[in-house]
């Protein structure tokens, strides 16, 4: 397999580290940026040096989601399994062991290993069995703790505490402008509607489970959700992160009853089950995919272009592990959206906003060093809590009084990162958005401006950039049925999925426009497509897309 050009210079950093002393290293490599390939080409590596490595996972879906990828190295007949269910080879080099089932079987403890990898480190080498591993049964060996989010609910307890050294892959931001992982859009509820969470008890760091179903588990909240997702993103294979599964299964009810294809996953269910769903997501057969917890990590369906926010939380990493499920890159796809219900985008903030990845010990190993954040009740940019006026629009920021459940329209949010564009950034939007004008006086497709832009700069731009290039920030009524006939006529000629219009109408004109675009879906939009599809045109599978 070959090597994209950072994940060579991360291995090259790592061998240096270890070359220089260092036996304990975090290695943080973030959603999209191959962490399960770094693992491969370690694990590949460590066996052509006649060494042993043992490799140590939490779910039972990361045991074979790591050895389709230990086979791609050539490491299929390396490999042994300490997991219920497949097979022990105990003289493999490689050994791929499940912490549940190791703490029911003990000949692992004498097991030669030189290098022992922590997949989900955050989570593997604080449960028992990793701490055993750590300090008792292999304390001489080389200890690789991967993650992509090094950060943990425990403010007494950190990776830093256990682990001297840091190797990093580059951020979210960085994997955007590499092309590595799709340009996102986020919306969340106005400054003055965020979830009043104040009766909420925090109960091992978290929101606790029971108190939240109260404030989440509710028939209203649920039915604005599935309006809000009709309105913003219908059509689009979505995601969502639940409280716990009856409150899934209501979601997903009440998508159901709106004519949404829609499912729940949950953990009590059997792998294959759980694949099953997974495939018929990635296909469009299901368009809505619900869960609590089990998505969030080893979910591994980069088409999913759409991620509800639907349970509060305190952890950065369970936070950064959801909004990761929808940013990785797919053919056809060319963002990601997140609707935030939760209020969890201006508690913890944008994947993109990091700047760089730290060992966190004792308080600040949740990452509660991060800066709070606030939300412009203006312009809805998230910002640092402590500036006293907006660094996007200036205004200066009121003290608000504590805010209370509403069941507002979700607006769009942007992050501080997002704000502050370099001049190099800003020239980059001018001529994406001279492109989309000229595009648009030439008839084409919208795809062929971000195309045009690709060429030049090497990546697809945001979607935020498309907003008023064509009609300005004033559009009329008759703007929007131009630019819906126009849209229109594409999809048909093309055989575009009606969910390509509902997006396309909403990159010109934004969030304001939706109610008004949500309504002509229904009675204009769909039945054209429908019809031209009986006729012989249109999409023949779910979704055809850019």
């Amino acid at each position: 397999m070959q090597l994209r050009d950072y994940q060579i210079e991360f291995l090259d950093r790592l061998y240096q580290a270890i070359r220089n002393g260092a036996t304990k290293i975090a290695c943080v490599a973030p959603t999209g940026s191959g962490k399960t390939v770094l693992m491969a080409q370690i694990a590949q590596h460590i066996v052509q040096g006649n060494c042993r490595v043992l490799i140590l996972v939490h779910l039972d879906v990361l045991v074979g989601q790591t050895y389709d990828k230990l086979q791609q190295f050539g490491l299929a007949a390396k490999c042994g399994f300490i997991k219920a269910g497949w097979p022990e080879e105990r003289e493999a080099p490689v050994q791929i062991a499940s912490i549940q089932t190791m703490s029911k079987r003990q000949w692992w403890r004498s097991w030669p290993a030189d290098v022992v990898i922590y997949d989900e480190a955050h989570q593997t080498l604080f449960a028992k069995v990793g701490q055993t591993v750590r300090y008792e049964t292999h304390p001489q060996a080389i200890i690789l703790a991967f993650t992509a989010t090094p950060y943990r609910l425990s403010k007494h307890e950190g990776l830093g505490d256990h682990l001297d050294t840091l190797i990093a892959a580059p951020t979210p931001a960085e994997l955007q402008r590499l092309g590595m992982l799709a340009p996102m859009r986020y919306f969340g509820l106005p400054v003055a509607d965020q979830v009043d969470l104040a009766g909420v008890r925090t109960i091992a760091g978290d929101y606790a489970e029971s108190d939240l179903k109260n404030a989440c588990d509710r028939p209203a909240l649920i039915q604005r959700i599935v309006e809000e997702w009709q309105r913003l993103t219908p059509g689009k294979r979505t995601i969502a992160f639940c409280v716990d599964i009856p409150h899934a299964e209501h979601v997903a009810a009440a998508f159901q009853q709106a004519g949404v294809p829609a499912a729940v996953v949950s953990g009590e269910m059997p792998v294959a089950d759980r694949q099953r769903l997974y495939e018929s997501l990635g296909q469009g057969e299901l368009l809505v995919l619900t869960s609590c917890n089990v998505i969030s990590i080893g979910f591994d369906r980069p088409e999913v272009e759409v991620g509800l926010l639907l349970r509060p939380t305190q952890s950065l990493a369970l936070h950064h592990q959801q909004i990761g499920r929808v940013m990785r890159i797919a053919p056809g796809k060319t963002s990601g959206t997140i609707l935030d219900q939760a209020g969890n985008l201006l508690r913890l903030g944008f994947p993109e906003d990091l700047d760089a990845y730290t060992l966190t010990r004792g308080e600040t190993a949740s990452g509660a060093s991060i800066i709070p954040k606030r939300q412009c009740p203006q312009c809805n940019c998230i910002c640092h809590a402590a500036l006293p006026r907006c660094p996007a629009c200036g205004v200066e920021f009121p003290n608000l009084a504590t805010a209370v459940i509403n069941e507002a329209d979700l607006v769009e949010v942007l992050s501080q990162y997002e704000r502050e564009a370099s001049p190099a950034i800003r020239q980059q939007i001018h001529h994406y958005r001279q492109l989309r004008q000229r595009g648009y006086q030439q008839r084409q497709d919208p795809t062929w401006a971000a195309l045009q832009f690709r060429q030049t700069f090497g990546v697809l731009p945001k979607r935020s950039w498309s907003k008023g290039a064509i009609f300005g920030h004033t559009p009329t009524q008759r703007d929007y049925e131009t630019y819906l006939t126009h849209l229109n006529q594409l999809a048909i000629a093309q055989g575009k999925h009606y969910s390509w219009v509902h997006q396309e109408f909403l990159d010109e004109f934004g969030a304001d426009a939706s109610h008004w675009i949500a309504a002509q879906m229904q009675t204009r939009v769909r039945p054209a497509l429908a019809a031209a599809q009986r006729s012989g045109y249109g999409p023949t599978s779910y979704p055809v897309l850019r």
